[in-house]
């Protein structure tokens, strides 16, 4: 799936499920891995300046007293990568907290879906790859994907669809009244409802989605292996995301967000960059009052 040679840590004893759904992805004797395994978190530990890994995958279990210590320790020895936790069904809600204390996600054993595995390793070889352009790719306001980052991580997952069969949604955001915001309480009232709106679209995405600031007041939602139905799901979310946001606002900086929405599949020849702006052509066209299928998410109460 890859012709990178990806360096993996795994800590892991009493199950070869994880290793063998590792090798499945990225087959050794292709050079698509380079895998490790040790069975203890001392070696692990130990290991890590060794194999200078790109992930790490912990197995919970391996900890002799709280997991957490293993996670949080783990991490503070390699802060800069990312760390998966992995995990029987029963411990699903250690697996959840692991995620406050450095892992970036988990696995959970006799559910790994080597599909969704497979995101959730090419995440972290983003996050792993992109660390060091944070600052060119992050909008400071929102801290969302800028427009260059977004053509970047966009282009990237367009590419693993066609490679597999899968497909994309996008929703781009138009933040109506951004404007009225800024001219009626400032500068700093406008920041905090961009930072308001980041977070709605974020709370309406799985981790395998991506979000971005696009411009001033536009926003996009990438999502990421789904079916062109989904479009209209992912688009209701929104509106019943932003109607709560609303009933907690005043009606003056309440949140008027218009949308537009499309689909790629992998029959589909269009570069992310132009099915980008395909989508975000709806959403102009729809501003200055054109007939499009595109209507308002929410508007201010």
């Amino acid at each position: 799936m890859t012709q990178k040679r990806m360096r993996i840590l795994l800590a892991e004893t009493d199950s070869i499920e994880t290793a063998e759904a590792l090798r499945a992805l990225y087959p050794e004797a292709e050079q698509g891995m380079e895998l490790t395994v040790v069975s203890t978190v001392a070696t692990l530990l130990a290991t890590i300046k060794v194999v200078n890994p790109e992930i790490i995958m912990l197995n919970l279990s391996l900890s002799l007293r709280e997991p957490m210590d293993a996670v949080r320790l783990v991490h503070r020895t390699a802060p800069e990568v990312p760390l998966i936790a992995v995990a029987d069904p029963a411990e699903k809600e250690q697996a959840a907290r692991s995620l406050t204390q450095g892992a970036m996600d988990y696995v959970l054993r006799g559910f790994i879906d080597l599909p969704a595995l497979d995101r959730v390793l090419r995440a972290a070889l983003e996050k792993n790859t992109l660390q060091g352009l944070t600052d060119l790719l992050r909008d400071p306001v929102t801290e969302l994907y800028t427009r260059d980052g977004f053509l970047t991580v966009g282009a990237r997952r367009r590419d693993e669809m066609h490679g597999h069969g899968g497909a994309l949604v996008l929703i781009c955001v138009l933040f109506e009244n951004l404007k009225a915001i800024h001219e009626a309480f400032g500068p700093g009232a406008a920041d905090r409802a961009l930072h308001d709106v980041a977070g709605l679209l974020q709370g309406c995405c799985r981790r395998s989605d991506v979000v971005a600031r696009l411009g001033e007041a536009q926003f996009a939602i990438l999502g990421v292996d789904v079916a062109g139905p989904s479009a209209q799901l992912m688009r209701n979310r929104l509106g019943q995301h932003v109607a709560v946001h609303n009933r907690t606002r005043s009606p003056q900086d309440g949140a008027e967000l218009r949308t537009s929405t499309g689909s790629w599949s992998a029959r589909d020849g269009r570069s992310f960059a132009e099915f980008l702006d395909e989508v975000e052509s709806q959403l102009r066209l729809a501003a200055v009052g054109m007939k499009t299928e595109t209507e308002p998410a929410s508007t201010g109460a």
